[in-house]
């Protein structure tokens, strides 16, 4: 019966899904029709589609960590996507989502991307609760020429499109574990770069007009889409489907800035595509890069066929799949997410905290690409030019712009072989920049964020940003607590 959740000799199985750089505008309900995703429509239709749904970073590492433990990525230590500085690992303080699941008893499994610590086994998946971890550590990997990990051992690949390998990997988990309980953590790569997909789903892309970049990403998208579609198939075909509870976001918005390196030669390190009328995109914490839909899809437990418009964020998850589930929570620290089984099994939800975004390249500054959403209020503190988007040499030193350099090259070396660097290398230091002033939207008649209010109403500027300062000096300080000389974020800054 829809709304009743479950006794604790009825844990349901979990599947969550989670894309790499997917925009808003690339799930097939909120594209403008250039990009179609049939399984995920039907998803949706089946369940439950959050449209008011943020991430907790708009970028990689500190998205995930918050959804895994359902606190603000900086109290985890995982403060930027690089892997290469051990500045995405999730201190050993922390309990994940996983290690919930998996004191509980269910059988536990990362297939595809980790991205929350590597280069010291203490903060790999296979030892942060998943039992099987099938996919790679760190943020990105080449859709042919991979080395795909299993727990400690590692495999060159056969030359198959990994989305497809990660696909048939979640599907053989989920048939060796049909008797359940199970908890499936499938991390798509696609769509991010570098940008890679079968030229037969490229071409029809192609004939539309599209760039090569914009072509690619939605055929990556579209072999995503139909993996999908896959394991939703399988779940019928096991008698899975009445006690799986499916989920499906993306960890941030989609990325429009490249990399020269991710790029073939002439082409343009910016690629637009459509974002569903957003401004901003992956890095910016404008809505563009941080607004993410999520579909919940929980047959019997919540009636199907709904958008919600109540605010979620990242951090909400571990709570409430622990609620869906009857599991017991796993670790003692303070969650910063709230439970929204409520409002997913038609009840009145209840009111949404504010909520907070912060990131920089490397060192965490309230000065610089910060945000707070406060009901339909949002303040931004804008990105400072030249701390990101590959204009090191406006906020780096000479020397520290050098070794950045030799930094880039040390983590493609490693994409192409794994012993290439077995140890975090050292951490460049960002000069102090002067802030911009603050923007403040009313997303209720501006969800583009284009007519900024700052100057009209001071007042609501500086009680936000009196707050968004607070919040920001409260998980700096708790960051600071982590006592762990192997977590880089916890101490370097």
């Amino acid at each position: 019966m829809a709304g009743a959740l479950p006794s604790a000799s009825q844990h349901p199985n979990v599947i969550l899904i989670v894309a790499d750089d997917m925009g808003y505008g690339d799930f097939g309900m909120f594209s403008d029709g250039a990009v179609r995703t049939p399984h995920l429509d039907r998803l949706a239709a089946e369940g439950v589609c959050f449209r008011q749904h943020y991430s907790a970073s708009p970028i990689c590492a500190p998205a995930r960590a918050a959804l895994l433990t359902g606190r603000y990525s900086h109290r985890t230590g995982a403060v930027t996507q690089h892997e290469i500085h051990g500045l995405d690992r999730i201190s050993l303080r922390e309990a994940t989502l996983a290690d919930c699941f998996r004191n509980a008893g269910y059988a536990t499994s990362l297939v595809g991307k980790w991205h929350n610590g590597t280069f010291d086994r203490r903060y790999e998946p296979h030892h942060r609760g998943y039992e099987e971890f099938v996919g790679f550590c760190g943020g990105w990997t080449d859709y042919y020429r991979y080395h795909l990990r299993r727990n400690d051992s590692s495999t060159p690949s056969d030359g198959s499109y990994l989305t497809d390998v990660l696909t048939e990997e979640a599907l053989g988990f989920v048939r060796r574990n049909r008797s359940g309980p199970f908890f499936l953590h499938l991390a798509y790569s696609a769509p991010h770069s570098p940008f890679q997909a079968p030229e037969e789903r490229i071409a029809p892309y192609r004939e539309k007009g599209f760039n090569r970049i914009v072509a690619t990403t939605y055929a990556m998208i579209e072999r995503m889409d139909e993996g999908v579609g896959r394991l939703l198939d399988e779940l019928d075909r096991q008698g899975l489907r009445e006690n799986t509870i499916v989920l499906f976001t993306s960890d941030n918005g989609p990325a429009f800035f490249n990399p020269p390196y991710m790029l073939e030669p002439g082409e343009s390190t910016f690629n637009e595509r459509f974002n569903a009328g957003m401004q901003g995109s992956k890095g910016w914490v404008y809505e563009g890069g941080i607004r993410v839909p999520m579909v919940v899809r929980a047959p019997g437990r919540i009636e199907g066929g709904r958008m919600s418009d109540e605010l979620a964020h990242f951090t909400d998850w571990l709570p409430t799949l622990l609620a869906m589930t009857g599991v017991e929570r796993a670790g003692e620290l303070p969650l910063d997410g709230r439970d929204l089984s409520a409002g997913l099994c038609g009840e009145t939800p209840g009111q949404a905290p504010p909520r907070f975004w912060q990131f920089n390249f490397y060192a965490p500054d309230i000065g610089t690409n910060a945000a707070m959403r406060d009901g339909d209020w949002k303040l931004v503190r804008p990105m400072i030019a030249g701390t990101r988007f590959f204009k090191p040499e406006l906020c780096l030193s000479p020397e520290d712009e050098l070794r950045t350099k030799a930094f880039v090259e040390a983590d493609l070396k490693h994409k192409e072989d794994p012993s290439a660097i077995t140890e975090v290398l050292p951490v460049p230091r960002l000069k102090k920049l002067e802030p911009e002033p603050p923007q403040l939207y009313d997303l209720s008649a501006d969800p583009g964020e284009r007519n900024d209010l700052a100057a009209a109403d001071p007042d609501r500027v500086r009680r936000m940003l009196g707050e968004l300062e607070a919040w920001f000096e409260e998980v700096e300080a708790d960051r600071r607590r982590i006592d762990e000389p192997s977590c880089p974020g916890a101490s370097v800054y």
